[in-house]
């Protein structure tokens, strides 16, 4: 039985989240650092736009599916600047309240993808019990 790639899909997202978070962590450290660039990773819509999604193939009359290649394809760059702060006399280009905001959309994100697993789950573990 091939897995379902809705986990697999969940669990690239839940990556990526994680790394974003590590990313925003390190601008937030390094708010008061001279010289500093605030940093970003590559959006995850734009990661998974060239990866091909299919349905699994159960039995050999299907399709052949695509597979999802395990790797992720995330670049930390330098994040675009802040029309409103720009980059402060120090040199540095981190604002703090943008920083916040990442983090709050990434908990949101996190939680959806979370959401939208056990949902998952608890409909296949209803199938199952039939």
């Amino acid at each position: 039985m091939q897995p379902i790639q809705l986990f697999d899909l969940a669990s690239r997202q839940a990556e990526w989240l994680s790394l974003r978070q590590e990313v925003v962590a390190g601008n937030i450290a390094n708010a008061n650092t001279p010289k500093y660039l605030s940093k970003d990773i590559t959006p995850f819509n734009a990661m998974m736009a060239g990866q091909a999604m299919s349905m699994a193939r159960t039995n050999p009359k299907h399709f052949a599916s695509n597979e999802l290649d395990s790797d992720l394809d995330v670049e930390v760059r330098e994040a675009a600047l802040d029309s409103e702060i720009g980059v402060q006399v120090s040199g540095n280009s981190v604002s703090i309240a943008d920083e916040m905001s990442k983090m709050g959309e990434i908990q949101r994100q996190h939680q959806l993808n979370t959401n939208l697993v056990s949902s998952f789950n608890r409909m296949m573990l209803m199938i199952v019990k039939r």
